[in-house]
């Protein structure tokens, strides 16, 4: 039976994440109390019915028990049981946590006359540490839409064993940092920058007059072909480990026009072998 924790910040997209699963066929339950989780694999693992073979529980700091911090021995015991059990933790940088709270008016479970909201936050994410040290999979949603983080999660969960490994090639700009969950991230700044050509400033990698001129650098095709002959030689590894998931992260400085370019190639590309691939374009959000 394959186990997803979910957990994170409040605000940081847990729900989505759920629903998104539950979606997908998992057997999905919120807020389950941390001591519950062996029990309920144990249940799972021994019911009579393939539709409790892909399960998620959402834990957070809303568990009233005070079992956060026997994560690692809980962890421990689902092992024992046998259960493929990842674990999924989501976060936000403060002021956007803040913002969405504001937006949707709701409070913070830490919230009280003695704690403000940024504090609140501040003391979840202490609390919530035995978790995030020991997630497999992390990921910042600060600059994420929900349809993005849909799409994120039901990538990363993989399928059914036998599956080919799924990919998700990522633009992002360095200078608004670097994405947390990239198993690759390849440095593209050394190329030619459109941005310098007046007539290419507002345009983006997906658009043919930036893509012509970047196939016009020798640069730019030694670059793409050198990521694409790493990643062929070092995939089929992730696949014979049983990774179901890979997310390589293409950067320039702005995220704008090289980056873009060489994510969409690399999904061409590796298109042709891989029947699960996926683009994201992290500064094209806007």
């Amino acid at each position: 039976m394959r186990l997803f924790v979910v957990s994170g910040t409040s605000g940081a997209g847990k729900s989505v994440v759920l629903h998104a699963l539950e979606d997908a066929g998992f057997y999905c339950i919120d807020n389950l109390p941390m001591g519950l989780l062996p029990a309920f694999a144990k249940e799972l693992v021994h019911a009579d019915s393939e539709n409790y073979q892909y399960a998620a529980v959402g834990v957070d700091v809303r568990d009233l028990t005070g079992d956060l911090s026997n994560f690692p021995r809980i962890l421990a015991r689902l092992t024992e049981l046998d259960v493929d059990c990842r674990v999924i933790f989501l976060d936000a940088d403060d002021a956007t946590l803040i913002k969405r709270f504001s937006e949707t008016r709701r409070r913070h479970p830490l919230t009280d006359e003695q704690l403000t909201l940024a504090d609140a936050i501040r003391h979840e994410r202490t609390r919530l540490e035995p978790i995030s040290s020991r997630a497999d999979l992390k990921f910042d949603t600060s600059r994420t839409t929900i349809h993005q983080l849909r799409d994120w999660v039901l990538q990363q969960v993989g399928g059914p064993p036998g599956e080919t490994t799924s990919l998700l090639f990522e633009s992002f700009g360095f200078k608004h940092g670097v994405p947390v969950d990239a198993d690759f991230v390849f440095d593209v700044r050394c190329l030619p920058n459109p941005h310098w050509e007046p007539h290419l400033r507002g345009l983006t990698g997906r658009d043919e007059e930036v893509a012509t001129y970047l196939r016009g650098h020798e640069d730019v095709t030694h670059m793409l072909d050198d990521i694409a002959g790493f990643l062929d030689s070092w995939l089929p590894r992730f696949e014979a480990d049983r990774r179901s998931y890979v997310t390589v992260a293409i950067g320039c400085t702005g995220g704008q026009h090289r980056s873009v370019y060489l994510t969409e190639r690399l999904a061409e590309r590796f298109r042709r072998a891989y029947p699960r691939v996926l683009t994201r374009h992290r500064e094209l959000v806007h």
